[in-house]
């Protein structure tokens, strides 16, 4: 059966691989069988082996197909870390001992290409961005840029008066089309989003009120220490 299933899901994905951005019949498929939710717009994600039952992915994701998401560790205080010691399917302990924790990515993060995510990390934040060889063992904040092994903060995108008024706008709930049309009016929010630019992105969406600056912090405050 597992074969079957594996051949099933690597058939899904091939037929839907040139409407993998938009396609509703792939997402309900691994919502169904796998329970992995996963946003309009995302890509990468759909491999059960890589990405684990129980996750919940946003909208607007990119997922390198050699990056990897971990819901569960060996555990580590028993006689052996071996699969016989967790898993009461081969009849050594009663009772399964794994603690599943699948992974939460919000909207708009971008995992580079072989990273890990460990199950460590419970939450990787909104438009934050994992660096490719990456190994994750704690929650991503939003906006953040992590790299190394272990991955270490090295900056956030954007100051925070800019992810304020990105948060304001809840981009990532807009259409393809919705976007398209929002940018036309204010191309710069596409690229270089600040405050002016945002200001001029929002005039296209109704009931969107920014809010209004937030100071920068310190230097000192900007970033964690070791």
């Amino acid at each position: 059966m597992g074969l079957y299933r594996s051949l099933v899901d690597k058939a899904m994905v091939r037929l839907n691989a040139k409407r993998e951005y938009e396609s509703a019949e792939l997402r309900a498929y691994f919502k169904r069988h796998y329970d992995i939710e996963v946003g309009l717009y995302t890509i990468g994600p759909f491999d059960r082996w890589r990405v684990p039952p129980g996750s919940r992915i946003g909208r607007y994701c990119s997922i390198a197909r050699t990056s990897r998401l971990l819901d569960a560790d060996h555990p580590m205080d028993s006689l052996s870390t071996h699969p016989y010691f967790y898993l009461s399917e081969f009849g050594v302990i009663p009772n399964d001992q794994l603690k599943l924790t699948p992974p939460v990515v919000e909207d708009g993060v971008w995992i580079g290409h072989n990273a890990i995510v460990t199950p460590g990390c419970n939450r990787i934040g909104r438009g934050a961005i994992i660096g490719a060889g990456a190994v994750v063992m704690q929650d991503v904040p939003p906006y953040a840029i992590v790299t190394g092994a272990p991955a270490k903060l090295v900056r956030y995108r954007f100051d925070p008066d800019t992810i304020a008024v990105i948060e304001a706008t809840r981009w990532w709930e807009l259409d393809r089309e919705g976007l398209a049309a929002a940018v036309r009016a204010a191309p710069e929010f596409a690229l270089h989003p600040r405050r002016a630019s945002v200001e001029a992105f929002v005039k296209g969406l109704p009931g969107v009120t920014l809010p209004p600056p937030v100071a920068a912090p310190a230097v000192a405050d900007a970033l964690p220490g070791p």
